[in-house]
């Protein structure tokens, strides 16, 4: 598992193979078990993979070419209705949505978090007829890597992290 966590790098370019609908759902499972508050599981996912919606769902971002480029679009929601604490229903949010692209990582795909498209969430949700208390934490795109990176980012020595310890 560390290795998996410290190998997964964010994928931005993508070939054109298409992702299996099993690999998809494996995707969905990962988040699906990621540890919430009172395992309240306030996540909700639309999964987008048509040519013409990803097209409209580009114009949101200025990652336009990533959200084409991509096979699979993953829209990440917090349903508020489901919630009981903001602050820890945020966390849960992103332990999904991190167990998903360590599940992606993991499958041999290659993915990437976008957050710049959360500015435009509310023209999202009504692009996928969500519901107004669903409220947009990411866009994950996903698919086949165009290149392997090897590259490993800097990290912050350890010591520089922890300020204490008895």
């Amino acid at each position: 598992m560390l290795d998996l966590i410290r190998t997964r790098r964010s994928v931005r370019s993508f070939v054109g193979t298409e992702v299996g609908d099993e690999m998809v759902e494996k995707v969905l499972e990962a988040g699906r078990w990621a540890p919430s508050g009172m395992n309240n599981q306030p996540w909700r996912f639309a999964v987008i993979r048509d040519r013409d919606l990803k097209d409209r769902v580009g114009r949101l971002t200025r990652y336009r070419r990533i959200v084409h480029a991509a096979d699979t679009l993953i829209a990440v929601f917090l349903d508020t209705t489901a919630g009981y604490h903001r602050t820890k229903d945020i966390q849960a949010m992103g332990a999904c949505i991190q167990n998903m692209l360590l599940a992606i990582h993991g499958l041999g795909l290659g993915g990437v978090w976008l957050g710049e498209i959360l500015k435009s969430g509310g023209e999202l949700r009504a692009l996928l007829d969500a519901p107004d208390h669903y409220e947009l934490m990411a866009v994950i795109a996903l698919g086949y890597p165009a290149e392997k990176s090897v590259q490993q980012p800097e990290r912050k020595d350890l010591a520089s992290l922890v300020f204490f310890r008895k």
